[in-house]
């Protein structure tokens, strides 16, 4: 049984980490940027949720007994968390500082 949990484990993170980023250039030169995850799979349900440590974390996201407001918020914070990241990224790669940290940074040559 271990062998399937493995297995599924690999594919659900290859489904869960699915994200399409789109940018937009509007008319006032604004750009919209946005993120979908349409396999995002986050846990405000099952057994874990009752151990100390989670069930003080879903404290903090929402005192709503709500199962499907908590995930939908739970959701949000984690696609809010990923367009920070892109947007880091997006920056980095637009200063050209990703590029000259690797080089910077990089192991030495074996």
């Amino acid at each position: 049984s271990s062998g399937i949990n493995a297995e599924y484990g690999i594919a659900q993170a290859g489904t869960s980490s699915m994200t399409l980023v789109t940018m937009e250039c509007l008319e006032q030169r604004d750009l919209y940027v946005s993120v979908t995850m349409p396999c995002i799979e986050v846990g405000t349900v099952g057994g874990g949720t009752s151990l100390p440590a989670q069930k003080n974390n879903l404290k903090l996201l929402s005192n709503n007994p709500d199962i499907q407001i908590n995930a939908a918020l739970l959701a949000q914070v984690v696609c809010g968390a990923v367009l920070a990241g892109e947007l880091s990224l997006l920056s980095a790669l637009c200063s050209g500082d990703l590029v000259k940290s690797h080089m910077e940074l990089n192991r030495p040559p074996a």
